[in-house]
Order: structure tokens, then C-alpha cells, then sequence
């Protein structure tokens, strides 16, 4: 059974609706939760929040987080995912922003993928560096991450 099966099983077994908010992926991660027949028993709607000013008019992510911390950041990450969140009927929420290629920054470098997972009881973020491997493979691993962070987070929620 593959993620987004199993995010589904689980998911109507624990009538919990299912959100995301993306950039660098550009609506891979609905569309993977999409695929399914039945899946709009589990998943709410999806933000694809490519500029900064979309991250702000539809997320409500703060505009000082984006200068002080830049939208491929934790803090945004996480502000992304609540705002998926607040803005849905969903229960649960996984964010993703980063920088997928060509491109990137010293500080910043192509590969780096910032994710939020929300849920009305907490919001986890981490960062995990994919590395050069070129827009494609980036954007999939970070769809497939983003995937079973939801699905790790779904198993933590009560029945």
C-alpha cells in the first residue's frame, strides 16, 4: 500500500480531514492525496503559496517572519501549516517550503526543504537538506516527506 493509501485508510478511520500548503512542490502533495478514489473523505482543500505575498494573503504568514527569517525557514514553515489549518475545515496540516533548484545560496542551498506539520494541539517543524539533486528529485522527495510527516502525525492522533 503506498503513503497516500495509507494516509487515506487511516484518516477516514479517524474522521480527521486533511490540509496542506505548498510552494517549492507546487500542488504535488494534493495531488498525490488527490489521486485517490475516496479522497474526498480526507482531504479538505490545498494552498499552493508560491509568492510571499500569496503566503501571506492566503496563509496569514507574518510579513516580519518572511524578512527576518526568509520563506525557506522554519518560522514560516510552521506559520504556512497553521495557516492551511485555520483557513480549512481540515484537523491536520503539512506545510513545505524550499528552494528546489537551480539556484540557491551558500546560507540557503538548492536541496533545502523546510516543512510545518499543524495540528489544533501542536505545530513541529524541521528542515532536511536533499541536496543538488535537481528540481525533479527534489520536488518528489519533498512531496514523499511531506507525505509521511502527515502520516506520522496522523498515527499520534487519537482515534
Amino acid at each position: 500500500m503506498n503513503i497516500a493509501a495509507e494516509l487515506l485508510t487511516l484518516s477516514v478511520k479517524k474522521q480527521i480531514m486533511l490540509t496542506c500548503a505548498e510552494s517549492c512542490t507546487g500542488g504535488m502533495v494534493a495531488a498525490a492525496l488527490t489521486d485517490l478514489p475516496g479522497s474526498s473523505a480526507m482531504f479538505d482543500r490545498g494552498f499552493v503559496t508560491y509568492t510571499n505575498q500569496a503566503k501571506m494573503d492566503l496563509l496569514g504568514v507574518p510579513e516580519q517572519a518572511l524578512i527576518d527569517f526568509g520563506a525557506v525557514s522554519e518560522p514560516v514553515a510552521a506559520a504556512m501549516a497553521e495557516g492551511a489549518l485555520n483557513g480549512s475545515e481540515a484537523a491536520l496540516a503539512v506545510s513545505i517550503t524550499g528552494i528546489a533548484g537551480p539556484g540557491g545560496s551558500e546560507r540557503k542551498p538548492e536541496g533545502r526543504v523546510c516543512f510545518g506539520v499543524a495540528s489544533r494541539r501542536r505545530t513541529a517543524t524541521q528542515t532536511i537538506e536533499f541536496g543538488p539533486q535537481g528540481r525533479d528529485a527534489v520536488r518528489r522527495a519533498a512531496r514523499d516527506h511531506a507525505l509521511a510527516l502527515l502520516l506520522e502525525e496522523l498515527q499520534k492522533l487519537p482515534d
